[in-house]
């Protein structure tokens, strides 16, 4: 029996021996939250869409420019075509032909739309960064909360390992009184099923602070536990004037900083920007438009020179000639270039539309636009509200643990003092084998129910230091 007991207290003090050995690399709250703001693939699709906002925000802001187009085209017409530089038509010839072409255009007024599509993007754009630290801070709560259970876990394993180890005293004595003939030999069975049964509560608890770990390492999205180990803080005293602060400052100050409010906030600002671009579209619309053409045609020919001749237009009476002098044009190769000076043209254009009639589509999109002005206002105060109850949870919850924790703490006091007490008689052979596991089973669970208290405790109050714009820690 000192044999199996010998080896299994080996095999729960390898891994300590062996990490000993090898230096192991810890890692802190503040290095699991800023390895999960780096690598989380949540908040990674949230930056993009964030980038996505910038992008359609300066999109927007590009959008009062004017634009500039330019085109080109080359084509052959075959039999009777018409020739573009001309406006003539050929008969049975191929016309081949060139046209460019260069517009621009600005937006002079439309209602003062472009003004607020920039001002309501800039919103979505502020309200998209603030979504992004509403999920860190989401992702910060669910990693201090598993960092929190694995120290939690420790110190059960702790006490499981210190209450095998007391057995293992108690058993070696009870052995001593046995052999002595001071016991009954079932003294030193009940002690040997004491035994196992706090062998099995150290595995227990080793399953449990592997599962603890698994948990976060998950969060992290870390490959595996192999390797991963968190520092272990020293964790001051409870500090019960974190519940001093009413709940309506906690709120107000919540208010001003978390950024699910403010998220909102932007949200309905922003559908306050898109109503009047709504309205908007009851305005006139004015516009100014130049465009610079210029073509070419290899048909075309130009006046290169002219000849004179005479040519008879009557006679006299005494049967003379009557000759005049008659130009005559003459054409010849019209080059590329010269033609795209020649034939070139500038327009500019002033546009003005209003709307008269649209199937009541600008009337019916005001409607909706306000319908979602009022549906962004019921989201800010449902998000105002809803933030309001958790802090009331959060501050309950806290002073339960509060009260929880220092009833726990006094039930400890005195199940330790009753439990040394019982030891020593146990020691003695005072009391039986049974009634020491009662006390030790007890004292068990009320040092269980003190961790419990102190953890959650801690983390209560570290949820209201959060609502406070604190920085999401545990004190060393």
């Amino acid at each position: 029996m000192n044999y199996k007991i010998s080896l299994i207290l080996f095999i729960f003090l390898l891994p300590g021996i062996y990490l000993q050995s090898f230096a192991q690399e810890t890692w802190s709250l503040t290095e699991c939250l800023q390895y999960a703001y780096d690598n989380n693939i949540q908040i990674k699709q949230q930056k993009i869409n964030t980038q996505y906002q910038e992008n359609i925000l300066n999109q927007s802001k590009y959008n009062i420019l004017p634009d500039l187009n330019g085109s080109g085209s080359f084509g052959a017409s075959f039999g009777r075509a018409l020739d573009q530089t001309t406006y003539e038509f050929t008969d049975n010839q191929t016309v081949k032909s060139s046209n460019l072409n260069l517009s621009s255009s600005v937006n002079l007024f439309n209602g003062l739309q472009n003004h607020h599509t920039i001002l309501q993007n800039k919103y979505n754009l502020m309200g998209s960064l603030q979504d992004l630290e509403k999920l860190k801070n989401d992702i910060s709560l669910n990693i201090a909360a598993a960092y929190l259970q694995i120290l939690f876990n420790m110190e059960l394993r702790g006490v499981a390992s210190e209450q095998l180890q007391v057995t293992q005293q108690q058993l070696e004595r009870t052995k001593v009184l046995v052999d002595a003939g001071s016991v009954a030999r079932g003294n030193l069975l009940e002690m040997e099923a004491q035994l196992a049964a706090d062998e099995l509560s150290l595995i227990n608890a080793e399953n449990s602070l592997d599962w603890s770990y698994l948990t976060l390492t998950q969060l992290l999205d870390l490959d595996s536990t192999g390797n991963f180990a968190i520092d272990v803080p020293v964790i001051k005293d409870i500090n019960e004037e974190e519940l001093l602060v009413p709940i309506a400052q906690i709120y107000q100050e919540a208010l001003d900083i978390l950024p699910q409010i403010k998220s909102a906030e932007y949200e309905y600002k922003s559908t306050l920007e898109g109503k009047k671009i709504a309205e908007g579209s009851r305005s006139p619309r004015l516009s100014l438009t130049a465009s610079y053409g210029t073509g070419f045609s290899d048909t075309r020919q130009q006046i290169i020179d002219t000849e004179y001749s005479n040519q008879q237009i009557g006679t006299t009476a005494g049967g003379e000639g009557v000759f005049t002098t008659v130009p005559s044009l003459v054409y010849g190769n019209y080059p590329m270039g010269e033609q795209f000076v020649d034939n070139a043209s500038t327009n500019l254009f002033l546009n003005l539309s209003v709307p008269i009639f649209n199937k009541f589509q600008i009337k019916n999109g005001i409607k909706n636009a306000q319908l979602m002005v009022e549906n962004a206002e019921l989201d800010l105060q449902y998000t105002q509200n809803q933030l309001y109850k958790e802090i009331q949870q959060a501050y309950a919850d806290a002073l339960a643990a509060l009260k929880k924790y220092n009833a726990s703490e006094k039930a400890l006091l005195s199940m330790e003092e009753s439990f040394k007490y019982t030891r020593e008689k146990n020691n003695v052979g005072l009391v039986n084998a049974v009634d020491f596991n009662i006390a030790q089973n007890q004292l068990i669970m009320t040092q269980s129910d003190f961790l419990q208290a102190k953890y959650d405790f801690i983390f209560k109050t570290s949820i209201l230091n959060f609502y406070r714009g604190k920085p999401l820690k545990i004190d060393y």
